[in-house]
């Protein structure tokens, strides 16, 4: 076989290898859409927000609200962060946060809830109901009442009436029995705790029962499902995939979770207190 022959083989063989490359290695599904996301996550907002409050001996950090763009493959949160302080305690809401469809699912229970805390220099990352961590049983802020059933209810002080309404405890009491189980069988163990009946979380927290207004909220029953269904398909792709994260974050004992890109923590309210 002379050379010109091998040379004309050479070429066909390298455009049809490419052609092969560019038709057959673009899909838009949603599997390879997440797939592809997976090479930009990075560390968990969490991770960031627990660094940047690493000198606060005491603090807590809600869900505050979750929001999704599907058309582009976008799952977004907005944290709560309350800080204590020694004459008062400050609350401020961050600016939103991309996260991975696998950090998005991981959480899509716990929006109002806590989903870290830090009391006395002590991390936890179970998700509780909101105050339970440091603020409800701490003869500091209130005291235990009872109703007129005989109910055990919690009641802060006068100058931190305004912790009823940032906790949803005016739609939902903390009731002692519930704080009893959270700290019986849950606190520090990892477990998340939604009270009996998912009476705490995110199908609790809605903005028609808290004064809230939310954009998770205000989405349709339908777009939170297909949200819901969604998410959950993507984690189980990424977790038959067994990738290795390089989160410290961990909601239980899954170090899976990672966001896409995250933008600066910053002040959105000021202090409450004394």
């Amino acid at each position: 076989m002379n050379n010109n022959i091998i040379n004309i083989i050479i070429v066909l063989l390298v455009g049809f290898i490419v052609f092969k490359t560019c038709s057959g290695g673009s899909s838009n599904s949603y599997e390879d859409r997440s797939r592809d996301r997976l090479s930009e996550w990075r560390k968990s907002p969490i991770d960031e927000l627990i660094r940047q409050l690493s000198d606060e001996p005491t603090y807590s950090i809600l869900l505050y609200d979750m929001d999704a763009d599907e058309s582009e493959d976008i799952y977004r949160h907005q944290y709560r962060v309350i800080i204590e302080k020694p004459d008062t305690v400050m609350a401020r809401e961050t600016t939103w946060y991309d996260v991975s469809p696998v950090e998005f699912e991981q959480h899509i229970d716990d929006m109002g809830m806590t989903i870290v805390s830090k009391k006395n220099g002590v991390l936890h990352k179970e998700t509780s109901p909101a105050g339970y961590d440091n603020y409800v049983g701490n003869e500091k802020y209130g005291q235990w009442r009872r109703d007129s059933g005989g109910n055990s209810f919690w009641e802060f002080y006068g100058r931190y009436a305004f912790m009823s309404s940032m906790f949803n405890m005016i739609a939902y009491p903390a009731r002692y029995s519930y704080w009893n189980n959270y700290y019986g069988g849950y606190y520090g163990t990892g477990r998340s705790y939604y009270g009996p009946n998912n009476y705490y979380g995110t199908r609790s927290y809605t903005s028609s029962n808290t004064g809230q207004k939310t954009n998770w909220g205000s989405r349709p029953s339908s777009f939170k499902q297909k949200v819901r269904n969604n998410v959950a398909r993507s984690a189980a792709a990424s977790s038959s995939r067994s990738y290795s994260s390089g989160s410290s974050y961990s909601k239980t004992s899954r170090n899976d979770s990672r966001s896409s890109s995250s933008t600066g923590y910053r002040s959105r309210s000021g202090g409450f207190g004394k």
